[in-house]
């Protein structure tokens, strides 16, 4: 694989031409269907074809733009519906907790009493609510964020905009990818086999984010350790091969430990990205290993944080 080449351009990167409010209005969109099939559940897929997203950065984006997890809003609107129901209207405890997408009254109740410190039932006889643990931090902040403005993130982390060409990629996908050691072991071995055929050198190592951290279960996640060579090659046995079309990225250079990895990127999701003349791409996210000697090392990292990106259908022509 040939190396990641910047965009040809000397100029700055480019103004809004779909800013905030265009990604708002899409946003929008998702909500209004959202209220209007509370009900049922609604899978992923479609709420992203609503936006006209990607799947793989939908959740992302919707956080950044409305300022809630999609769970957290969710739950919200539907335990919402429920108190306004049991407020204003005749239906049973079971009707309700149907009508706002509850498998049954008793998981209703407990997500209302979750929610607001009462039952269904008390609330119906009282009107109050004294507490709203729902309310307490609808969006809270990632744990391995750093206290940072947005004039000192808009300075340690500038985006650019690089080209990278079709390549072929060596891959091990690892499950329960929170576990480190999990991570570490696949690293380790994809090194240790780029090593042994003489394409360690001139490949390009990264790991690839299959999966949104912030909403799939931690057993669940997935990651894949990858190695991307313009060399031909035969992976080992537990090892995977793909081809990887050429895409364009917004990139970040990120030098430091985990907390500044994942204040990163934060910012080109919640800031740039939807600030931007540019919308995600329908392909995984990027972290590729500058250091690829230090790889394995993870109380300081030398990254490249890859987001792919394209221009809005409307600015396509």
């Amino acid at each position: 694989m040939a190396q990641c080449q910047p965009v040809p351009t000397a100029k700055p990167m480019p103004s809004a031409n779909m800013p905030r409010d265009g990604y708002a209005r899409r946003i929008d969109r998702v909500i209004d269907y959202l209220r209007g099939n509370l009900d049922r559940p609604v899978k992923l897929a479609e709420l992203a074809s609503v936006a006209c997203f990607s799947e793989f950065h939908f959740h992302r984006i919707f956080s950044a733009v409305s300022g809630e997890t999609l769970n957290n809003f969710t739950n919200r609107l539907r335990l919402e519906k429920a108190a306004r129901l049991l407020r204003y209207s005749e239906q049973s405890l079971t009707e309700i907790a149907l009508d706002c997408g509850f498998s049954s009254s008793a998981t209703f109740s407990r997500a209302f009493r979750s929610g607001y410190d009462t039952s269904p039932s008390q609330f119906r006889k009282s009107g109050e609510i004294k507490k709203r643990k729902i309310c307490k931090e609808l969006f809270p902040k990632d744990a391995y964020g750093l206290a940072m403005s947005a004039e000192e993130k808009r300075a340690a982390f500038p985006v650019r905009l690089i080209d990278i060409p079709e390549r072929q990629v060596a891959y091990i996908r690892v499950t329960n990818a929170f576990e480190l050691e999990r991570v570490l072991a696949a690293l380790k071995t994809v090194i240790e086999w780029a090593k042994s055929r003489d394409i360690f050198s001139e490949g390009i190592l990264f790991g690839m984010t299959v999966d949104d951290p912030h909403v799939t279960p931690a057993h669940l996640y997935r990651y894949e350790v990858c190695l991307a060579t313009s060399v031909p090659f035969k992976c080992r046995e537990g090892m995977s091969k793909l081809k990887m079309p050429a895409m364009r990225y917004a990139a970040i250079k990120v030098s430091g430990g985990i907390h500044k990895v994942a204040t990163a990127w934060d910012y080109l999701y919640r800031d740039w990205l939807i600030h931007s003349a540019y919308e995600p791409e329908h392909a995984p996210a990027l972290e590729v290993f500058l250091d690829k000697e230090s790889a394995l090392d993870w109380s300081h990292f030398e990254l490249d944080l890859c987001l792919p990106v394209r221009k809005p259908a409307e600015l396509r022509s």
